[in-house]
């Protein structure tokens, strides 16, 4: 047993962070000076890390949010068009009528009348996304990020994905809370309503997925962590989680 967890130990693996962008002023798509020193703090910790290559949504928060990273480590970022933040497909008349963000829904809402036990294949079954678009945009988004990760070395394969190429590096991506929560409820399949009910995304926080190059040609991402704002702490800022709760 010994021998067979040095074996483990020693295989190498890729890490894909996924981070939100800072502070936002929604309406001219840019930091807050707030924001701006989140981004200063995330990027120092891409700069540990050691991160080998930085990805970004085309919008202006999540571009700004990356650029400390990309100064510190000098690295160009690639603009992932299809990692913008999802927009007009979030909105639900659930459950008044008006047309709000399905992260606005009271979480419970997810859960109750036999919700809690809807599989990943029947998710949009639950009240708030069976009236939104949000099937749609998480289509997208899956069959996006499929093409993503195959330029990266791992092509999905029914629930598993085929090792191309055996990949070592660090990847960081700049993005938004909707698109990464929805992302992770492809990449971990965990049913997008349980995502909504349970996990919240803070300003520049970091969620790593580790893509293990296994010996036998197949891998699965494994979060090893999920939205931790440790840099934030580092650099001596608030902990106000989305701007609403001291932790």
């Amino acid at each position: 047993m010994n021998q067979e967890i040095t074996k483990e130990s020693e295989v190498q693996s890729m890490l894909l962070y996924i981070i939100r962008h800072g502070d936002p002023i929604y309406e001219t798509d840019t930091l807050t000076p707030r924001g701006k020193l989140q981004a200063e703090a995330v990027g120092k910790r891409m700069y540990d890390a050691k991160v080998d290559r930085i990805f970004s949504s085309p919008m202006g928060r999540a571009q700004e949010t990356a650029d400390p990273a990309c100064r510190l480590l000098n690295l160009e970022k690639t603009i992932e068009d299809w990692t913008h933040e999802v927009e007009d497909e979030r909105l639900t008349p659930f459950p008044n009528g008006e047309l709000i963000s399905v992260s606005l829904i009271q979480n419970t809402y997810y859960l109750i009348n036999g919700n809690k036990d809807l599989p990943y294949d029947r998710t949009y079954e639950c009240d708030g996304f069976s009236q939104s678009n949000m099937k749609s945009a998480l289509e997208y988004i899956e069959s996006h990020g499929r093409e993503f990760l195959e330029r990266l070395g791992y092509r999905e394969e029914n629930g598993i994905y085929r090792i191309l190429r055996n990949n070592e590096e660090k990847v960081a991506l700049f993005c938004h809370s909707v698109f990464a929560r929805a992302w992770l409820s492809v990449l971990l399949h965990i049913p997008l309503h349980i995502v909504w009910a349970s996990f919240r995304y803070t300003h520049t926080g970091v969620t790593v997925l580790e893509f293990k190059n296994n010996p036998n040609g197949i891998t699965a991402p494994q979060c090893l962590c999920y939205s931790d704002v440790s840099h934030l702490y580092a650099s001596g800022l608030d902990l106000l989680y989305d701007n609403s709760v001291e932790i």
